[in-house]
């Protein structure tokens, strides 16, 4: 085994050990820590499904439920989401105004951007909520987004691979959902995506998945779906692991600096001129927004109904 590879597995066994014999967060602070507890996950997670019809509820292997959700709401998930096109195609990805100041560098050696475009520089976000805080005045309007790699505890992806197991349903591959302007005739075969966000009690914070499927609905290489990855972000943020509530292993996006993202979110929409008050519910749409930079090709917006 590679040592990357090596460091990951043992990081990874660390953190079940944790996870087992630490209690969960109870105390909310989501606005100064970026972190939010198990309960504030569901709060936000029944918002996005409300809001979002294509993301819902699921329980999955109940032999690996977490105590600390409900049997019925242990992860969200949307399957099927299109991607056009690969990140390096995209005409306007690296564009230097997307990136977040110094000040975030600095201090949390992070990075974000939030409202991803999709193809032909077209926003890939069709509705607007009254709800949701206006991010217009924030400088959070941008995809794309350059800092510092993440290096510390994340393999690199040449010695990781995803494993070939047994099809399980909650991967399996659903027809590609149609935009309001297209026809089955007009569909053309592209690759797609089954999307999940499960909760991380080692971090507090939502994390991300994704299995991916070509255009013959054949599960994609792990270099496949670096492809549909920003460029700073493949191979440094994106590893692979079981799926904690499923037989399975896919693609995830590392979550040791969503806090300190999350929280120079939050910060920002809150010092919005026009912003109105952020409360918990909206977290979700707010993370969505952040994995837009770190998955600038996958199309889930557009599926959303309600949302920034």
């Amino acid at each position: 085994m590679a040592f990357g590879a090596f460091k990951h597995a043992l990081h990874s066994n660390f953190v079940k050990a944790y996870e087992a014999v630490t209690p969960h967060q109870s105390e909310s602070n989501f606005k100064t820590t970026g972190k939010i507890t198990n309960t504030e996950f569901e709060i936000a997670g029944d918002y996005l499904t409300r809001n979002c019809q294509s993301w819902t509820w699921e329980g999955g292997d109940h032999t690996k439920e977490k105590q600390f959700l409900p049997r019925d709401k242990q992860f969200l998930v949307t399957r099927g989401v299109p991607s056009l096109r690969r990140a390096a195609t995209l005409e306007d990805y690296s564009a230097a105004d997307d990136m977040l100041k110094s000040d975030l560098s600095k201090e949390d050696e992070g990075w974000v951007a939030t409202k991803a475009t999709g193809y032909a520089g077209k926003s890939r976000s069709t509705r607007d909520d009254a709800d949701i805080p206006d991010l217009s005045g924030s400088g959070l309007h941008h995809r794309g987004a350059k800092a510092k790699p993440i290096e510390d505890d994340i393999p690199d992806m040449n010695d990781l691979a995803l494993q070939d197991e047994a099809a399980d349903e909650a991967t399996a591959p659903d027809t590609p959902r149609l935009r309001s302007t297209e026809t089955t005739s007009d569909l053309v075969k592209t690759r797609t995506y089954d999307l999940f966000i499960t909760y991380d009690k080692y971090y507090s914070v939502p994390k991300f998945w994704l299995i991916g499927f070509d255009e013959d609905r054949q599960p994609l290489t792990t270099e496949q779906i670096l492809k549909d990855v920003s460029e700073e972000h493949a191979k440094k943020t994106i590893t692979v692991d079981p799926f904690p509530h499923g037989n399975f292993t896919a693609a995830s996006i590392h979550p040791c600096k969503h806090s300190a993202v999350m929280k120079k979110m939050i910060s920002m929409a809150a010092g919005s001129a026009t912003s109105k008050e952020l409360i918990v519910d909206h977290y979700l749409v707010l993370f969505l927004k952040f994995i837009a930079s770190v998955i600038p090709t996958i199309e889930y917006d557009y599926t959303m109904a309600s949302v920034v």
